[in-house]
């Protein structure tokens, strides 16, 4: 290297040390970003719903029963015009139903929940571990720690308090029930899940918030098929909870979004429907 290339490479790295020490303090005192500028910051990116509307008949766990609906209150004449009523339903339905929130209560008596999950546990930083190509050629699979690996050797170590989302590209049988069970005629469900090795690994080593799933099960069919379901009771005798029956992972990154798992405040609800959104960088 010239002594001229030299120099230009050690003011160059003068110059970010100077930047970076001069910045600090300003931005640990939080004046570098207010609310509103990471507002217009986010407002400028794209959202994608990761949700499925619900209605009666969708897709869902072999002993919930169908949703049910009543009009209470309907339009008078005039359709919605000024004085002629307005539109009122009663929704009668399992809390697990559709892309929803599974509470640690869900599975374990007097862990968190629906109400007592905080809100900060809400909007995470969103992981995608993508084996939707392996599961074309196997329905039974489960994702690995190799997947992990080929992962984290493309991103980096998966963030401490990420929601972890496994895309099987099962999501695209929605909202065919008989489809998203892939049963043989042995009546054994056929469809992919996650595997313990990767859940211990994500919740105990990299501290993830939180996970969820295309599927309607965390396990995988075949374990569901003989009322298996150890690696849920897993995720939740944690006190963490999850996110089943998500929609669209197929249109955000591996890494680099947002995701935002909301759903109502039901007092002691051991689970409810619930709305989730990515924010794409």
């Amino acid at each position: 290297m010239q002594q001229k290339d030299l120099f230009t490479v050690l003011l160059r790295c003068f110059l970010a040390v100077w930047l970076t020490l001069s910045l600090a303090p300003k931005a640990l005192a939080g004046g570098a970003m207010t609310l509103d500028d990471a507002w217009r910051v986010i407002a400028s990116k794209r959202f994608v719903d990761l949700t499925h509307a619900f209605a009666p008949g969708i897709p869902h766990w072999k002993g919930f029963p169908d949703e049910q609906r009543e009009t209470l209150y309907g339009y008078a004449p005039g359709q919605g015009s000024a004085g002629s009523g307005f539109f009122a339903e009663t929704f009668t339905h399992v809390g697990q139903w559709g892309t929803h929130v599974d509470p640690p209560a869900h599975f374990v008596k007097g862990l968190r929940t629906v109400d007592q999950i905080d809100v900060k546990e809400m909007l995470l930083p969103l992981v995608v571990i993508d084996v939707s190509a392996k599961v074309v050629g196997n329905p039974d699979y489960t994702v690995t720690m190799d997947d992990v690996r080929a992962w984290e050797s493309r991103h980096g170590p998966v963030p401490a308090g990420a929601f972890v989302a496994l895309r099987t590209g099962w999501g695209s049988r929605w909202p065919d029930q008989a489809a998203m069970q892939n049963k043989d005629a042995a009546g054994v469900a056929h469809y992919p899940g996650w595997s313990l090795e990767v859940l211990k690994y994500l919740y105990e080593e990299r501290g993830v918030t939180a996970s969820g799933h295309e599927t309607t099960d965390t396990d995988p069919g075949l374990a569901v098929s003989r009322d298996d379901y150890s690696l849920e009771t897993y995720i939740l005798s944690r006190n963490h909870y999850q996110i089943e029956l998500l929609a669209h992972l197929d249109a955000v990154p591996e890494v680099g979004a947002l995701v935002a798992a909301a759903f109502p405040k039901p007092l002691g609800g051991s689970g409810f429907p619930a709305r989730v959104f990515a924010i794409l960088p």
